[in-house]
Parts: structure tokens; sequence; C-alpha cells
């Protein structure tokens, strides 16, 4: 191909044409603002883009992709890309230029959104397994592998890979100490990434399989704190170390090892006051609230919440006030004041039509609108146990919140399946109930979550109306074997 030959069809350009395109190959670029072009299979072997794929950094290969030589003289604006893959330009910078993206489900959706062969990708799409070629490249195949020690075996060799991609950072020892040596912005980058691949799994299968290994891996870079690093670092690095205490509280709490939470909660709370990050320390608060509701506290909930938000003052933004509201009016329902819940539920609202989520932090990238819906559900449950009447609203907005959930975040959809059986009951709709209920206990038995199975268990409260029907009684016989299981 010569400089005077289209880059995108081989075909003799005139020599008046200055556009670096032929006219066909203009005309076939006219809808590139609502969807990528369909590029050969050559495209891929570019050079540039090659190094991004080898890289496994999907910011580099959106950048190698725009900038290939295949779409004319100049390069695909970010605005126009930004379209494709529904984020702004400005997040699309970001991902160009910061660490590696590290959630699977945005992984995949851009892959697709692309069209970028399987056989150049490093994680598997959806439906399919991952394997590596003889090349050492990835590839894929549409038919799953049984494996022969079940679903818990695939998680622990993720985990394994997590945990070699950490110590290969040298984040993690393979003792559990690692060498001291002087922190630089790329370590405080790795610990964030590592942070961001064990939420992925969080968010899949619960905290049960994971607490152990994110703990070992928080205590390991807590020591971080006491190796050299510039000092201009240390608010990015101790916030870093917060982040970690709070992953491993978190999944402590969803594993049911409730003093480890505390522990993990407190010292990230702390850690995150040292670093000056007051939005971290209240999403710290707001888990120990959730920790308090879940054992059924929930008057020290609310006020552990009140705290947090009294503490955000300047700092706080649209997605941290409306998470915090949105947990605030859960226990006040609770506690029985149903009017001043359904006005907190508006605050929440309020805060959430603000949220720009470039101007959020990272590690609020979870909280989404099925979160939202999630805790209207919760509040009309507890109003439907004592008016009849709202229950259907409590179904449509649980309803709601499942639809809005994305296909990654496993563990709250199983959640609130659980708040939709327990709506139906509280609706009078039994057969739906039961229906419901039977597949959220055969998902609950595939999850390491204890708050999910302790959910499951207390869909006894709100079946108790209708136990005379013979099929609701056998699920409670159900429930309560699975409860004496769990013990």
């Amino acid at each position: 191909m010569t400089p005077a030959d289209c880059p995108r069809c081989g075909g003799r350009l005139a020599r008046d044409n200055d556009s670096g395109r032929c006219t066909p190959c203009q005309a076939a670029e006219r809808d590139r603002l609502s969807a990528p072009p369909v590029v050969p299979a050559s495209f891929w072997d570019h050079e540039p883009v090659r190094r991004a794929l080898a890289e496994r950094h999907l910011g580099r290969v959106v950048r190698a992709y725009r900038c290939h030589p295949y779409h004319g003289r100049v390069a695909l604006p970010q605005t126009v890309v930004a379209g494709w893959l529904g984020i702004t330009q400005a997040q699309l910078s970001r991902v160009e230029n910061g660490p590696p993206l590290v959630h699977l489900d945005r992984l995949a959706h851009w892959a697709q959104v692309l069209h970028i062969p399987e056989a150049h990708l490093w994680f598997a799409l959806p439906g399919r397994t991952h394997r590596a070629n003889e090349h050492g490249q990835a590839a894929s195949s549409t038919s799953v592998a049984p494996r022969s020690g079940g679903p818990d075996e695939g998680r622990r060799t993720l985990l394994a890979g997590i945990a070699a991609v950490a110590a290969g950072a040298g984040l993690l020892g393979s003792t559990e100490i690692v060498q001291p040596r002087r922190v630089g912005a790329a370590d405080v980058a790795r610990l964030n990434a590592v942070l961001e691949l064990y939420r992925s799994v969080d968010y899949e299968c619960g905290g049960g399989l994971l607490y152990r290994e994110v703990a070992r891996f928080a205590e390991s870079v807590y020591r971080m704190l006491d190796w050299s690093h510039p000092a201009g670092l240390t608010p990015r690095l101790v916030a870093a170390v917060a982040a970690a205490r709070h992953l491993a509280g978190w999944t402590a709490l969803d594993a049911g090892r409730h003093a480890d939470a505390q522990r993990h909660f407190v010292a990230g709370e702390r850690a995150a006051l040292t670093a000056g990050d007051v939005p971290l320390a209240a999403m710290i608060r707001y888990s120990q609230a959730k920790q308090l509701q879940h054992l059924r506290h929930n008057r020290d909930a609310l006020v552990t919440l009140q705290l947090a938000h009294a503490q955000l003052g300047p700092h706080a933004t649209p997605a941290v006030e409306a998470l915090l509201f949105g947990a605030e009016a859960a226990s006040i329902a609770a506690l029985g004041d149903h009017q001043r819940a359904v006005t907190t539920l508006g605050k929440a609202s309020d805060a959430f039509e603000r949220i720009q989520n470039e101007r959020e932090p990272d590690w609020m990238s979870f909280y989404d609108q099925g979160e939202l819906f999630a805790q209207y559900g919760r509040v009309y449950r507890d109003r439907a146990r004592r008016d009849s009447g709202q229950a259907s609203e409590a179904v449509r907005w649980v309803e709601d919140a499942i639809a809005a959930f994305g296909p990654a975040n496993v563990r709250s959809t199983v959640l609130n399946e659980v708040g939709l059986c327990s709506a139906l009951f509280l609706a009078d709709e039994p057969e739906q109930a039961l229906a419901v209920g039977a597949r959220v206990v055969k998902k609950s038995q595939a999850m390491s979550s204890k708050r999910v199975v302790d959910r499951v268990v207390n869909l006894r409260r709100d079946l108790a109306r209708h136990r005379a029907l013979p099929e609701v009684a056998e699920f409670d016989r159900v429930l309560t074997a699975r409860a004496a299981a769990a013990v």
C-alpha cells in the first residue's frame, strides 16, 4: 500500500483527494457516529493494536483502534468512540491513560462493541470459556468444559490467579511477607487494580470464598505504609490501603465473620481519615451500618449513617449522598416511621438525579439505579408488613431493581429476588412467591455468601400467613433445613 492508496480498502486515491479516503469509503463511514465499522481481520495485526492487546490494557487498545490508519489520516475523535461505548469523552480519556480496566462485564461489553476477535482477547466473553492457543494468545470456545470440583474449584483457581498477579506486582509475598522497597505511583495503581479484580469476584460469588484471600492481601499491603515513598504519594497510598481494609471488612461481613469485619472497618476508616479521603471514610461507615442492619440493630445503624452524612460535609458527592439516604430510609422504615422513610427515599432520588459518574470516586462504580430501587423495595416491604395495601408497590420496586442490575452483579440480584419472594407473600401471591423462592434457594447454594443464606432463611417471617397451604408448609421445612445446615 502506498501513500496514494486508501488505507481502508486499498483503492487508488485521486491526485486531488486530500481526505485520505476514497469516495466509497467516505460514504461507508457516514454512520460511524452511531456504531463502529466492521473492520477486516488484518486490522488487528497493526503493530500498535497488537502491542496494546499484548499488554492486556483495553484503554490502550481503544486508543490504538482510534488512531489506526484504516480510519484515515485523522484519528477517530474520542467523543465518537466514547459514544459507541456509552461513556463520556472525559471518561474515555481516563480509560486510555489510566490503569488497566478489570471489570469483566465492561471488558466483555466493549470488546463486543468494537468487534475485537475472541482470539485476541485475554478474557472470556459471556457464555464462553477462556483458554490459550499454541502461540500463548487468548482464545475462546462456545463449549464449557465441566470442572470435576464444581464451581468452587474454578473460583479458587481464579483467586489463585489474582494472588499471582498481586505477587508479581510486589504487593503480596508467597509467605505473606513482602520485602520492603520504595513505593511509587505505579504500585498504587497496581494495588487498586488488584482490588477491582477482587471486587468483581465478590459481586459474583460472595465473600465466603473470598475473605481469607482479601484479608491476607489487605494486611500485606497495610505494611506498605512503613515503606519509603515520595511525600506527595502518601495520601493516595494511605487511601488505597484504606480501600483494601474496607474490602476485607465487606467480604468478612458477607461471610458472616462479624468480629473480623469490624476490625477491618475500624482500620480502614482510620486510614481513610488519615488520607483526607472523607467520602471513603463515609463509605466505610455505610458498610458498618449495613452490618448493623443485617444484625437488626437498626437504631445503631441509623446513628452510624447520620454520623457519616455529617462527617461528609462539603466533601459529599451525589452518589455517596444517595447511598447514605437510601440506607437511612431502610433503617427508619424498620423502626416503624414509614412516612419519614418515604421522605428520606425522596432525598436519595433527588441526589441520584444529580450524579455525574466522572466526578464520583471509582469505588462508587457499583452504585446504580438497581441499588436505589432495592432500598425502595426494602422500605415498601416494611410498610406492607403493617399495611397489605403497600405490598403491590413493594413487588413493583423490587422487580425494577432486579431488572436494573447488570449480569455481573449476581449477589445483589439474588438478594433482591429474596426480597421479591417476601413481597409476593405479603401481596397474597403464594404461588408466585414459591416459584421465586425455589429459585433463590438453589442460587444461594451456589454462592459463598452467609448474608444471602441468612436472608433466604428469613423468608419464614413473611410466609407465615400462608403456612396452611401444603406447598408453603413444605417450603417452610426446606428453609428450616437450610437454616440448620448454615449453622
